[in-house]
């Protein structure tokens, strides 16, 4: 029998060859598995549906936009809010007509109607008015993309945060105000214009984007320091005028540095106002056992602080501005309108 081996290596016949095909190797995966070796192959896969980053930062700038169209359209709805209460209030001001109070009752009239009601002469509600009208319309043009004068959103914007800024700024001095000059009073229109203003703040805050609002805080800081400084001038002048009247006619305030009552007068007048007053302290020596009351507070028979002396009339404990001025014949309600 004689036994013929093929060379593998040789090319096949004609009628077995087949067409010359090119192809990239795939890369393969050696799998171990009881003593066998198996090489798995891998196959690429290109995921066609994949967003690309150009789709992305599209994605998220509608994202951005569309959440400030919301923003300012809840500043216009919060600032009407504000302009048709201030604008209510503005009306009683002016026709000099008590206002419905809901909560607080006579002392919320008594705070409307205070001296505090004003800036330089200005009511309150209509600087409020004002405030709230503004951002009312800048709301509803930036959730518009209408703005006047060809000014652009991020200029929009700035305006619209540094309005909200300085009204929550007063507002919150309006609350120290409440607190510290009317304590255990209590004003519904004051709450709620607060309570508007702090979410202006707030809303605007987060159409601007806490990042950039870092860009800012120096000229929020600076509109703060400037409305916090117009305010407390504004009361101060409006205060020393009563002041200087009760000085010029010789009326005399008596205490004791010890008597918080009298702390609570002085305040109402304001700390630099208060200045001006002739005010006798009664224990300029201390107040301790075998101490003496002052000569001119004996001599004016003080029995209780304070004490005030005006064109010989005897008003005892703390006063109220109106009494002062019915006292002293300062027309009072002439110099708020004024």
């Amino acid at each position: 029998m004689s036994i013929k081996f093929i060379n593998i290596s040789s090319s096949p016949p004609p009628f077995l060859r087949t067409p010359h095909v090119s192809f990239t190797p795939l890369p393969f995966i050696t799998q171990i598995k009881n003593g066998w070796t198996r090489r798995i192959p891998m196959l690429r896969v290109k995921c066609l549906t994949e967003p690309s980053r150009d789709m992305e930062s599209e994605a998220e700038t509608e994202t951005l936009s569309s959440a400030s169209i919301s923003s300012y359209s809840w500043c216009a709805g919060l600032g009407g809010l504000g302009f048709l209460e201030t604008s209510y209030l503005t009306y009683l001001k002016l026709t000099n007509s008590d206002a419905f109070c809901p909560i607080g009752g006579a002392t919320c009239g008594d705070i409307l109607n205070s001296d505090y009601a004003s800036v330089f002469g200005v009511p309150l509600p209509l600087i409020g008015m004002f405030a709230y009208g503004l951002v009312t319309i800048l709301g509803i043009q930036l959730a518009g993309k209408h703005l006047p004068f060809k000014m652009d959103e991020n200029n929009g914007l700035l305006i619209l945060l540094g309005s909200t800024t300085s009204m929550a700024v007063a507002s919150a001095y309006f609350l120290y105000i409440l607190s510290t000059k009317f304590p255990g009073s209590s004003c519904s229109y004051c709450l709620m214009s607060a309570l508007l203003s702090f979410s202006l703040f707030f809303t605007t805050i987060k159409a601007f984007g806490l990042q950039e609002i870092q860009k800012v805080v120096g000229l929020q800081l600076c509109l703060g320091g400037l409305v916090v400084a117009i305010l407390s001038t504004s009361y101060n002048t409006s205060l020393s005028v009563p002041t200087r009247h009760l000085h010029s006619i010789g009326a005399k305030m008596y205490g004791a540095f010890w008597c918080s009552h009298c702390q609570e007068q002085k305040q109402t007048f304001g700390r630099e106002a208060a200045k001006l007053l002739d005010y006798v302290e009664c224990f300029p020596d201390g107040y301790r056992k075998g101490i003496k009351i002052a000569k001119a507070c004996a001599d004016a028979r003080i029995e209780g602080f304070p004490t005030w002396v005006i064109n010989g009339e005897v008003l005892g404990g703390e006063q109220e501005l109106s009494e002062l001025a019915r006292a002293s014949g300062f027309k009072l309600d002439d110099f708020i309108l004024s």
